[in-house]
C-alpha cells in the first residue's frame, strides 16, 4: 500500500471502484497489457493464455479498478455478453499485427455494440492497438479504418497504439478512460 493509498484510508475517503471488461480476441496481448497496469510487486512474470476469464485489480490517483479478462478463444466469446450488464467500461484489445483477423475483431466489435446490454448505456471504449513494434503492425489510424470505428457514434471512444510487453501507450489509454469514467455520474 503507497502513501497515497494510507493517507486516503486514514482520511476516509474511498476510490471510485469501477468494472472494467477487457476483451478482444485471443493472442491480442489482453493478459499481458493488464499484467503491466498491476504494481511491479504484483505483477506475474508468466503469462498463460486465459482459459474462461480471470478477474484482475489495479488503480490510478482516483480509481481502483476491477478488471475482468476476457478469453478471446473462440469457444469462449459467447461469455462475453454475461458481463456487459455489470460493466462501467471496455477495453478493446487489438493485434495490429495479425491483419487476417482484424475482420473478425470487427464482427465482434458490432455485436458487443448492438447488444442490448451494452447499446442502451453510456459506456466508453477504449481501444489498444497492440503489439505495435513488430514490423508489420497496422497504425492506429489504418485499424481504426479497418474496425470502422468513426461509425460508433452512441460511445465515446478512443484508439491507443500500444505495447504490452514495454507499457508504451498504456498510461495514455488508461488516462484517457479514467477521464470518460470520472465524467460520467454513476
Amino acid at each position: 500500500m503507497g502513501l497515497f493509498d494510507k493517507l486516503t484510508s486514514w482520511l476516509g475517503i474511498k476510490k471510485k471502484e469501477v468494472n472494467v471488461l477487457c476483451i478482444g480476441l485471443d493472442n491480442s496481448g489482453k493478459s499481458t497489457m493488464i499484467n503491466q497496469l498491476k504494481p511491479s510487486s504484483a505483477q506475474s512474470q508468466d503469462i498463460v493464455p486465459t482459459i474462461g476469464f480471470s478477474v484482475e485489480r489495479f488503480s490510478t490517483t482516483s480509481l481502483s479498478f476491477t478488471v475482468f479478462d476476457m478469453s478471446g478463444q473462440g469457444r469462449y466469446r459467447s461469455l462475453w455478453e454475461h458481463y456487459y450488464r455489470d460493466a462501467q467500461a471496455i477495453i478493446f484489445v487489438i493485434d495490429s499485427a495479425d491483419k487476417m483477423r482484424i475482420v473478425v475483431a470487427k464482427e465482434e466489435l458490432n455485436a458487443l455494440i448492438t447488444h442490448p446490454d451494452v447499446k442502451s448505456k453510456r459506456m466508453p471504449i477504449l481501444f489498444f492497438t497492440n503489439k505495435m513494434d513488430l514490423p508489420d503492425s497496422l497504425s492506429s489510424v489504418k485499424v481504426s479504418q479497418m474496425m470502422g470505428l468513426e461509425n460508433i457514434k452512441s460511445k465515446s471512444w478512443h484508439i491507443c497504439a500500444s505495447n504490452a510487453l514495454t507499457g508504451e501507450g498504456l498510461k495514455e489509454g488508461v488516462d484517457w478512460l479514467q477521464d470518460q469514467i470520472r465524467s460520467m455520474k454513476m
